[in-house]
């Protein structure tokens, strides 16, 4: 492939059409490798690199698409994760972290891009992590482990749902100054609108499979939160922690100036 100055040489001088010029940059956006399409402009177009869905992947998948995301960005997120998998996966130039129980990996070149953002040490405002109950507690990890790759700060408060809604109360403190919440809930999934109707910000709702027979498997919380009376509720998938950190991430991260590129 050749060097974009070279391709942009080439056009000035007529060798080549614009619309040429433009297939060949369109291209430079995936690499095709056995078993996989690699987004290698994602970080460009988004924000944030492609993150890979470790569920029903090899392990030697896992790490070939790692190496060519790191080549674009310091660290690479790889969700559902089961541990056996992640025993497989052995590169001893990789800084990497594990988390069992969000069941996610953290892939980096540096032990600091693996390090969990302080408030004081950036400007971005902080998301709160809140769970309903401990049972929550995984999907609150996902949520906790992507907003660690994406690089903003958070707050995690946990067991305080509305069966003893003097602990949310307790809480509300630990609310303020946030860019947003994550609020994580299973059975009825009354706890985001209760937390929204304090908060001046956005609620993003995560669903869990938490519950007896009559919550089924996560559609009780689901279909409550998308029917929720308070005006700041978004809702995202059942046991959905890496969407619910994401766009919350999104949202500290848009109030400040849009992420400079590395250089890379």
């Amino acid at each position: 492939m050749k060097p974009i100055s070279e391709l942009l040489r080439s056009l000035a001088a007529g060798e080549i059409s614009i619309e040429q010029a433009e297939q060949s940059l369109a291209s430079r956006e995936i690499e095709a490798i056995d078993g996989a399409t690699v987004d290698r402009g994602r970080k460009a177009r988004c924000g944030f690199g492609e993150v890979i869905y470790g569920e029903g992947k090899p392990a030697d998948l896992i790490v070939r698409v790692a190496e060519k995301l790191l080549e674009l960005s310091p660290s690479v997120l790889v969700t559902r994760l089961a541990a056996d998998v992640f025993a497989q996966i052995q590169v001893p130039h990789w800084q990497m972290h594990y988390s069992p129980q969000a069941r996610t990996l953290r892939i980096a070149r540096t032990a600091e891009a693996l390090a969990v953002v302080d408030e004081s040490s950036t400007a971005l405002r902080p998301i709160a992590v809140v769970t309903a109950g401990s049972t929550d507690a995984a999907v609150a990890e996902e949520v906790a482990e992507t907003l660690t790759w994406m690089r903003v700060p958070f707050r995690v408060l946990t067991d305080i749902g509305v069966a003893g809604p003097q602990r949310l109360l307790a809480s509300l403190p630990a609310l303020e100054g946030c860019a947003a919440a994550v609020v994580v809930a299973g059975m009825e999934g009354a706890l985001p609108s209760v937390v929204a109707g304090h908060v001046p910000y956005p609620v993003i709702a995560v669903p869990t499979s938490v519950g007896y027979g009559a919550s089924l498997g996560g559609i009780t919380a689901l279909l409550s939160m998308l029917t929720s009376c308070a005006s700041n509720v978004s809702v995202v998938n059942i046991d959905a922690g890496f969407k619910g950190g994401y766009v919350a991430g999104l949202i500290a991260c848009g109030q400040q100036a849009p992420p400079q590129s590395d250089g890379e």
